[in-house]
Protein backbone atom coordinates (compact mmCIF):
# COMPACT_ATOMS: atom_id res chain seq x y z
CA UNK A 1 0.00 0.00 0.00
CA UNK A 2 1.17 3.52 -0.91
CA UNK A 3 1.21 6.10 1.31
CA UNK A 4 1.07 9.82 0.03
CA UNK A 5 0.83 12.95 1.91
CA UNK A 6 -1.40 15.71 2.05
CA UNK A 7 -0.46 19.40 3.40
CA UNK A 8 -2.91 21.62 3.90
CA UNK A 9 -2.64 25.32 4.60
CA UNK A 10 -5.87 25.82 6.46
CA UNK A 11 -6.37 29.40 5.87
CA UNK A 12 -5.35 29.79 2.21
CA UNK A 13 -8.52 30.01 0.12
CA UNK A 14 -10.86 32.18 1.98
CA UNK A 15 -10.21 29.64 4.71
CA UNK A 16 -11.21 26.99 3.20
CA UNK A 17 -8.74 24.52 3.03
CA UNK A 18 -10.15 22.19 5.50
CA UNK A 19 -13.71 22.03 3.66
CA UNK A 20 -11.75 20.72 0.58
CA UNK A 21 -9.06 18.25 2.44
CA UNK A 22 -11.48 16.20 3.37
CA UNK A 23 -12.79 15.42 -0.63
CA UNK A 24 -9.18 15.90 -1.23
CA UNK A 25 -8.36 13.08 1.26
CA UNK A 26 -11.30 10.91 -0.25
CA UNK A 27 -9.72 11.24 -3.79
CA UNK A 28 -6.20 10.60 -2.54
CA UNK A 29 -6.87 6.88 -0.75
CA UNK A 30 -8.76 5.74 -3.72
CA UNK A 31 -5.64 6.44 -5.99
CA UNK A 32 -2.76 5.44 -2.95
CA UNK A 33 -4.34 3.57 -0.29
CA UNK A 34 -3.06 5.24 2.83
CA UNK A 35 -3.14 9.56 3.65
CA UNK A 36 -1.12 11.10 6.21
CA UNK A 37 -2.77 14.46 6.42
CA UNK A 38 -1.29 17.64 7.66
CA UNK A 39 -2.02 20.89 8.27
CA UNK A 40 0.09 23.80 8.67
CA UNK A 41 0.21 25.84 11.92
CA UNK A 42 2.78 28.03 10.93
CA UNK A 43 5.96 28.89 8.52
CA UNK A 44 8.31 26.20 7.51
CA UNK A 45 5.35 24.10 8.66
CA UNK A 46 5.46 22.86 4.78
CA UNK A 47 9.28 22.21 4.28
CA UNK A 48 8.78 19.99 7.44
CA UNK A 49 6.23 18.40 6.89
CA UNK A 50 7.43 17.43 3.22
CA UNK A 51 10.58 16.23 3.97
CA UNK A 52 9.32 13.85 6.47
CA UNK A 53 7.13 12.59 3.91
CA UNK A 54 10.16 12.07 1.72
CA UNK A 55 12.50 10.73 4.34
CA UNK A 56 9.68 7.74 5.10
CA UNK A 57 9.79 7.65 1.05
CA UNK A 58 6.23 8.19 0.92
CA UNK A 59 4.67 8.12 -2.76
CA UNK A 60 3.93 11.60 -3.05
CA UNK A 61 3.61 14.45 -1.72
CA UNK A 62 0.53 17.13 -2.30
CA UNK A 63 0.26 20.79 -1.05
CA UNK A 64 -2.94 22.52 -1.20
CA UNK A 65 -3.02 26.03 -0.55
CA UNK A 66 -0.93 29.36 -2.63
CA UNK A 67 2.25 29.26 -3.91
CA UNK A 68 4.60 30.65 -0.89
CA UNK A 69 2.92 26.84 0.63
CA UNK A 70 3.74 25.11 -2.61
CA UNK A 71 7.21 26.50 -2.63
CA UNK A 72 7.57 25.85 1.31
CA UNK A 73 6.37 21.96 -0.08
CA UNK A 74 8.98 21.94 -2.60
CA UNK A 75 11.91 23.24 -0.48
CA UNK A 76 10.98 20.07 1.82
CA UNK A 77 11.72 17.86 -1.01
CA UNK A 78 14.67 18.99 -3.13
CA UNK A 79 17.75 18.23 -1.27
CA UNK A 80 15.88 14.60 -0.30
CA UNK A 81 17.61 11.43 -2.33
CA UNK A 82 13.97 9.98 -2.24
CA UNK A 83 11.59 12.71 -3.76
CA UNK A 84 8.17 12.01 -3.78
CA UNK A 85 6.15 12.53 -7.09
CA UNK A 86 4.46 16.32 -5.95
CA UNK A 87 0.79 17.27 -6.67
CA UNK A 88 -1.40 20.64 -6.25
CA UNK A 89 -4.47 22.18 -5.21
CA UNK A 90 -4.41 25.65 -5.35
CA UNK A 91 -5.94 28.02 -2.87
CA UNK A 92 -4.12 31.58 -4.27
CA UNK A 93 -4.25 34.47 -5.24
CA UNK A 94 -2.31 33.95 -8.39
CA UNK A 95 -1.75 30.46 -8.92
CA UNK A 96 0.98 30.81 -10.82
CA UNK A 97 2.39 27.25 -10.90
CA UNK A 98 -1.09 25.33 -11.64
CA UNK A 99 -1.50 27.46 -14.74
CA UNK A 100 1.76 26.23 -16.05
CA UNK A 101 1.12 22.48 -14.98
CA UNK A 102 -3.03 23.08 -16.27
CA UNK A 103 -4.20 22.04 -13.22
CA UNK A 104 -7.69 23.83 -12.45
CA UNK A 105 -8.09 27.10 -10.56
CA UNK A 106 -11.16 25.33 -9.07
CA UNK A 107 -10.48 23.34 -6.20
CA UNK A 108 -12.94 20.93 -6.42
CA UNK A 109 -11.91 20.24 -10.33
CA UNK A 110 -7.96 20.24 -9.27
CA UNK A 111 -8.61 17.82 -6.74
CA UNK A 112 -10.40 15.53 -9.05
CA UNK A 113 -7.73 15.97 -11.79
CA UNK A 114 -5.33 14.00 -9.29
CA UNK A 115 -7.21 10.80 -9.90
CA UNK A 116 -4.88 10.10 -13.17
CA UNK A 117 -2.89 12.94 -13.04
CA UNK A 118 0.61 11.69 -14.15
CA UNK A 119 4.12 12.16 -12.95
CA UNK A 120 6.13 14.46 -15.42
CA UNK A 121 9.98 15.67 -14.76
CA UNK A 122 10.08 19.29 -13.46
CA UNK A 123 12.75 21.76 -13.10
CA UNK A 124 13.61 23.91 -10.16
CA UNK A 125 15.63 26.82 -8.94
CA UNK A 126 17.79 26.85 -6.40
CA UNK A 127 19.92 29.85 -4.55
CA UNK A 128 21.41 30.41 -1.75
CA UNK A 129 18.59 31.26 0.83
CA UNK A 130 16.32 28.08 -0.58
CA UNK A 131 14.76 26.98 -3.90
CA UNK A 132 11.22 28.29 -6.61
CA UNK A 133 9.09 26.25 -8.64
CA UNK A 134 8.37 28.96 -10.90
CA UNK A 135 9.78 33.05 -10.55
CA UNK A 136 12.11 35.00 -8.98
CA UNK A 137 11.61 39.04 -9.25
CA UNK A 138 13.77 41.92 -7.87
CA UNK A 139 13.37 44.97 -7.31
CA UNK A 140 9.94 47.07 -7.75
CA UNK A 141 7.73 44.18 -7.61
CA UNK A 142 9.29 42.34 -4.88
CA UNK A 143 8.68 45.60 -2.69
CA UNK A 144 5.20 45.82 -3.97
CA UNK A 145 4.43 42.43 -3.52
CA UNK A 146 5.66 42.39 0.04
CA UNK A 147 3.33 45.49 0.48
CA UNK A 148 -0.13 43.54 -0.24
CA UNK A 149 -1.84 42.42 2.36
CA UNK A 150 -4.13 39.41 2.42
CA UNK A 151 -7.15 41.07 2.60
CA UNK A 152 -6.04 43.10 -0.01
CA UNK A 153 -5.37 40.02 -2.03
CA UNK A 154 -8.79 38.25 -0.93
CA UNK A 155 -10.41 41.49 -2.41
CA UNK A 156 -8.95 42.03 -5.67
CA UNK A 157 -7.13 39.06 -6.78
CA UNK A 158 -3.75 39.35 -8.85
CA UNK A 159 -5.11 42.77 -9.55
CA UNK A 160 -3.59 43.56 -5.90
CA UNK A 161 -0.40 43.45 -7.11
CA UNK A 162 -1.07 45.42 -10.02
CA UNK A 163 -2.20 48.06 -8.26
CA UNK A 164 1.06 48.60 -5.85
CA UNK A 165 3.50 47.78 -8.77
CA UNK A 166 1.74 50.95 -10.11
CA UNK A 167 2.44 52.86 -6.96
CA UNK A 168 6.27 51.25 -6.55
CA UNK A 169 6.47 53.02 -10.62
CA UNK A 170 5.63 56.26 -9.22
CA UNK A 171 7.55 56.49 -6.17
CA UNK A 172 10.66 54.99 -7.47
CA UNK A 173 13.81 55.36 -9.89
CA UNK A 174 15.35 52.71 -11.41
CA UNK A 175 18.48 51.07 -9.66
CA UNK A 176 22.30 50.15 -10.82
CA UNK A 177 21.75 46.23 -11.55
CA UNK A 178 24.52 43.96 -12.77
CA UNK A 179 23.66 40.25 -13.92
CA UNK A 180 26.06 37.75 -15.13
CA UNK A 181 26.21 34.75 -16.84
CA UNK A 182 27.92 32.75 -19.61
CA UNK A 183 24.64 33.29 -22.08
CA UNK A 184 23.73 37.38 -20.99
CA UNK A 185 24.80 40.16 -19.28
CA UNK A 186 23.72 43.32 -17.89
CA UNK A 187 25.42 46.39 -16.09
CA UNK A 188 22.89 49.46 -16.38
CA UNK A 189 20.26 50.85 -14.56
CA UNK A 190 16.73 49.05 -14.60
CA UNK A 191 13.34 48.84 -12.54
CA UNK A 192 12.79 45.17 -12.46
CA UNK A 193 14.41 42.04 -12.96
CA UNK A 194 12.34 37.94 -13.49
CA UNK A 195 13.91 35.23 -13.71
CA UNK A 196 10.80 32.53 -14.79
CA UNK A 197 10.89 28.69 -14.86
CA UNK A 198 7.46 28.42 -16.71
CA UNK A 199 5.31 30.50 -18.93
CA UNK A 200 3.41 31.91 -16.59
CA UNK A 201 4.44 34.93 -14.03
CA UNK A 202 1.76 37.15 -11.70
CA UNK A 203 -1.10 35.57 -13.18
CA UNK A 204 0.03 36.38 -17.16
CA UNK A 205 -0.15 32.74 -18.58
CA UNK A 206 1.77 34.26 -21.70
CA UNK A 207 4.65 35.82 -19.78
CA UNK A 208 7.82 33.87 -21.17
CA UNK A 209 5.70 31.15 -23.84
CA UNK A 210 8.89 29.71 -24.84
CA UNK A 211 9.45 27.76 -20.98
CA UNK A 212 8.67 24.18 -20.53
CA UNK A 213 8.46 22.81 -17.21
CA UNK A 214 11.73 20.55 -18.07
CA UNK A 215 13.65 22.50 -20.38
CA UNK A 216 16.45 23.03 -18.32
CA UNK A 217 16.65 26.88 -18.43
CA UNK A 218 16.35 29.73 -16.46
CA UNK A 219 14.15 32.92 -18.25
CA UNK A 220 15.41 36.29 -17.18
CA UNK A 221 13.78 39.28 -18.17
CA UNK A 222 14.87 43.23 -17.05
CA UNK A 223 12.60 46.26 -17.25
CA UNK A 224 14.91 49.38 -18.17
CA UNK A 225 11.80 51.64 -18.40
CA UNK A 226 8.59 51.61 -16.85
CA UNK A 227 7.54 55.00 -18.01
CA UNK A 228 3.78 55.59 -18.82
CA UNK A 229 5.02 55.11 -22.48
CA UNK A 230 6.41 51.50 -21.76
CA UNK A 231 3.89 50.40 -19.89
CA UNK A 232 1.18 51.30 -22.63
CA UNK A 233 3.80 48.70 -25.07
CA UNK A 234 4.42 46.43 -21.92
CA UNK A 235 0.70 45.82 -21.20
CA UNK A 236 -0.62 44.30 -24.22
CA UNK A 237 2.93 42.25 -24.86
CA UNK A 238 2.10 40.52 -21.49
CA UNK A 239 -0.60 39.05 -22.89
CA UNK A 240 0.70 38.12 -25.83
CA UNK A 241 3.50 37.10 -25.41
CA UNK A 242 6.28 39.32 -26.76
CA UNK A 243 7.73 40.73 -23.95
CA UNK A 244 10.85 40.02 -26.19
CA UNK A 245 9.98 42.46 -28.88
CA UNK A 246 9.92 45.62 -26.88
CA UNK A 247 12.20 48.40 -26.68
CA UNK A 248 12.42 48.56 -23.24
CA UNK A 249 13.02 44.51 -22.11
CA UNK A 250 16.52 42.69 -22.17
CA UNK A 251 15.86 38.65 -22.03
CA UNK A 252 17.65 35.52 -22.16
CA UNK A 253 17.99 32.57 -20.87
CA UNK A 254 20.84 30.53 -18.92
CA UNK A 255 21.61 27.80 -16.74
CA UNK A 256 22.91 29.94 -13.97
CA UNK A 257 23.15 34.15 -13.00
CA UNK A 258 24.16 36.39 -10.44
CA UNK A 259 22.42 39.14 -10.16
CA UNK A 260 24.30 42.24 -7.55
CA UNK A 261 23.20 45.91 -7.09
CA UNK A 262 24.97 48.64 -4.81
CA UNK A 263 21.42 49.11 -3.69
CA UNK A 264 19.42 47.03 -0.73
CA UNK A 265 17.23 45.33 -3.42
CA UNK A 266 14.53 43.01 -2.27
CA UNK A 267 14.25 39.44 -3.91
CA UNK A 268 11.14 37.60 -3.82
CA UNK A 269 10.88 34.42 -4.44
CA UNK A 270 7.24 32.40 -5.28
CA UNK A 271 5.83 35.30 -3.66
CA UNK A 272 7.24 35.34 -0.34
CA UNK A 273 10.74 36.68 0.67
CA UNK A 274 13.66 35.53 -0.18
CA UNK A 275 16.31 37.29 0.92
CA UNK A 276 18.46 40.15 -0.65
CA UNK A 277 21.52 40.58 -3.39
CA UNK A 278 23.72 39.28 -4.12
CA UNK A 279 22.40 36.24 -5.31
CA UNK A 280 23.18 33.20 -7.22
CA UNK A 281 20.40 31.70 -8.96
CA UNK A 282 20.62 27.39 -10.90
CA UNK A 283 18.68 25.34 -12.69
CA UNK A 284 18.33 21.80 -11.61
CA UNK A 285 16.92 20.12 -14.31
CA UNK A 286 14.27 17.78 -14.15
CA UNK A 287 14.42 17.61 -10.87
CA UNK A 288 11.07 16.83 -9.47
CA UNK A 289 8.12 14.51 -10.67
CA UNK A 290 5.34 16.49 -10.75
CA UNK A 291 1.57 15.19 -10.95
CA UNK A 292 0.24 17.00 -14.18
CA UNK A 293 -3.26 16.47 -15.63
CA UNK A 294 -3.89 14.39 -18.31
Amino acid sequence: MDTVMLIVNPSSGKELGEQHATHAEEVLRERYGHVDVRFTEKEQDATDFAREAAEKHYQAVIAMGGDGTLNEAVTGLAEATHRPDFGIIPLGTVNDLARALGVPSNPKKAIEALRDAKPTPMDIGKYENGYFMNVIAIGLIAEAVDEVSVEEKTKWGPFAYLIEGIKAFREHSPYELMVESEDGQFDNKAYLAVIALTNSVGGFENFEPDARLNDGLLHVYIFEELRLKDALQLTPALFTGKLKETDSVTSFCTKCVKVSSPDSLPVNADGDTGGALPLTFEILPSHLNVLKPV
